[in-house]
């Protein structure tokens, strides 16, 4: 298979620096974000701290040396704690809100779908998903599945651009068979209203 049509997977990512620290390209950020989630995981896992007393702990420790800084900063006419004025843009929060709006409207339209106009094929799909979601779930708790995925977030994409014709020529067979697969179950899932329709017209 030649490389027309083939897009690149740095640019598929977005471009930008999570992109080459997906990629390794940016093998600093990478190992830093691997080894500080490893920490955590670690820590919070199998070390037994709880996150939510890690975090509050921290927070007052920093609050309160941030205090006693500026008191002695003042008695001793030293320079007050270099703490910068964040201010969120009314750019970001439209950005985000932009984001999250899409999100929640594609959330409706599913649920549109299978309540108003009775998708069985979008029923099925999304019942899939929530069971295998439920399935997997169950084997960890909700901090390792997040430090799962971002090792497969670290691993998948830098594998997938390395052997990226391989995965592609393995992946257009898998998508041949699923397309047929799915034509299959079109073409039963077209039957079942058809069938009841001439039932309640008989």
């Amino acid at each position: 298979m030649g490389d027309f049509g083939r897009t690149s997977v740095h640019n598929a990512l977005g471009g930008g620096a999570v992109a080459d620290i997906l990629l390794w390209r940016n093998a600093y950020g990478a190992a830093v974000v691997l080894i500080v989630s490893t920490v955590f995981w670690f820590l919070f896992e199998r070390g037994g701290y709880n996150i939510v007393a890690f975090v509050a702990n921290n927070l007052l420790l920093l609050v309160v040396i941030l205090f006693f800084w500026a008191k002695s900063a003042t008695l001793l006419n030293r320079p007050l704690p270099p703490i910068p004025e964040l201010d969120i843009s009314e750019e970001s929060v439209l950005i985000a809100a932009d984001e999250m709006q899409v999100w929640i409207n594609h959330a409706f339209s599913v649920a549109h779908e299978i309540a108003i106009s009775g998708n069985l094929k979008t029923l099925i799909v999304v019942v899939s998903s929530l069971w295998l979601i439920s399935y997997v779930g169950s084997f960890f708790n909700f901090l390792t599945l997040i430090y799962i995925g971002i090792l497969l977030s670290l691993s998948m994409p830098f594998l997938y651009d390395m052997f990226q014709a391989q995965v592609d020529e393995k992946l257009i067979i898998v998508h041949k068979i699923t397309n047929s697969i799915i034509r299959k179950a079109d073409m039963i899932i077209q039957m079942i209203p058809l069938s009841h329709h001439k039932q309640k017209t008989q």
